[in-house]
């Protein structure tokens, strides 16, 4: 039977018309992180991918990095605002040099528990903080958590804030915990999370402060001895994507990313609360010595009011109200 080609043709488009068709194109989106593949980011991270991917029927895929493979907190920052990497997730601290007010999250004894935290991130307040980053090229899609800060070294157990003193300890880059371990004695040093477990081992920085979840999964047990649970400072993480692309996106694709961030959220800081009973005994199982109850009442006044008086002169005292209120 002779077929002429523009049957040919119809027929072939017949049979295109029967196929199953994503909805839209693929669009992969690069996801990078810092941590371990261990660590309740990278779990939370892997979770988030799968219900995006799930919700917009396979139109976007989230590809997760993880153990700085896209570059340092700040060079992967640099990169989203750029657009060479979709999206990334950093501590707090890493975003106030552009976004001072981010800074109040990070003062010393902000929050008495993680449930006023949550409280302040997932709220209003935590919506306008996030908010001051679009100007700079991000879309800040939800907080996730580091958590509440505690104190490692290796040069002696902290039972005391005088313990502290002349301990080189690294930092976030935040104005609020420099301050505070200066008024302590400690000779604080700022860097990126993946620089700590090399200048701990070769002892350029005698400790760090960090979640014993992170502790462990980051293997710091390895470097340092001496643990003492100060949770002297809550660290919020922000999960970010370049602002043009998130722009761009279908509202229904941009309304999934919120909403699984946030959901994602939740996850991460359910696995942290779950795990750092289990990480404080794989710890001190791994040889490091915990002080669990530091006396630390000697300088939680003063640090609180002399960092809470810096962030004012600087921002105003509107957002240490706000979040007064919320406890």
């Amino acid at each position: 039977m002779n077929i002429t080609r523009r049957a040919m043709g119809a027929l072939l488009l017949a049979a295109l018309a029967g196929l199953s068709l994503p909805a839209a194109a693929q669009q992969r989106l690069r996801f990078g992180h810092a941590h371990s593949e261990t660590d309740s980011q990278h779990l939370a991270a892997l979770e988030f991918a799968k219900k995006v991917k799930a919700r917009t029927q396979g139109a976007i895929e989230i590809q997760v990095f993880a153990n700085n493979q896209l570059g340092n907190d700040n060079t992967m920052i640099a990169g989203v605002r750029g657009g060479t990497i979709d999206m990334e997730t950093s501590g707090n601290p890493f975003f106030t040099g552009m976004a001072p007010k981010l800074n109040v999250l990070d003062l010393p004894y902000q929050f008495d528990n993680a449930e006023q935290a949550y409280k302040v991130l997932d709220g209003p307040i935590g919506r306008g903080l996030l908010g001051e980053l679009e100007t700079h090229g991000l879309k800040g899609l939800a907080f996730w958590e580091v958590g509440f800060r505690s104190l490692a070294n290796s040069r002696r157990p902290v039972l005391r804030a005088e313990d502290i003193k002349g301990l080189k300890l690294r930092t976030t880059p935040n104005p609020a915990h420099i301050k505070a371990f200066q008024l302590m004695g400690a000779s604080p040093q700022p860097m990126p999370f993946g620089e700590v477990y090399a200048a701990l081992e070769s002892k350029a920085i005698d400790g760090h402060e960090n979640p014993p979840t992170l502790m462990l999964s980051s293997k710091m047990n390895e470097v340092q001895n001496y643990l003492s649970l100060t949770r002297h400072a809550y660290t919020a993480l922000i999960v970010v994507m370049n602002k043009a692309k998130f722009d761009a996106l279908k509202p229904e694709y941009q309304q999934v990313l919120l909403q699984e961030a946030a959901a994602a959220a939740k996850l991460q800081r359910e696995l942290n609360t779950k795990g750092e009973a289990s990480a404080l005994v794989q710890l001190k199982a791994g040889g490091m010595q915990i002080v669990d109850n530091p006396d630390m009442s000697s300088v939680r006044d003063l640090v609180r009011r002399e960092t809470r008086k810096q962030f004012a002169e600087k921002n105003g005292d509107e957002l240490l109200k706000a979040i007064d209120a919320q406890r």
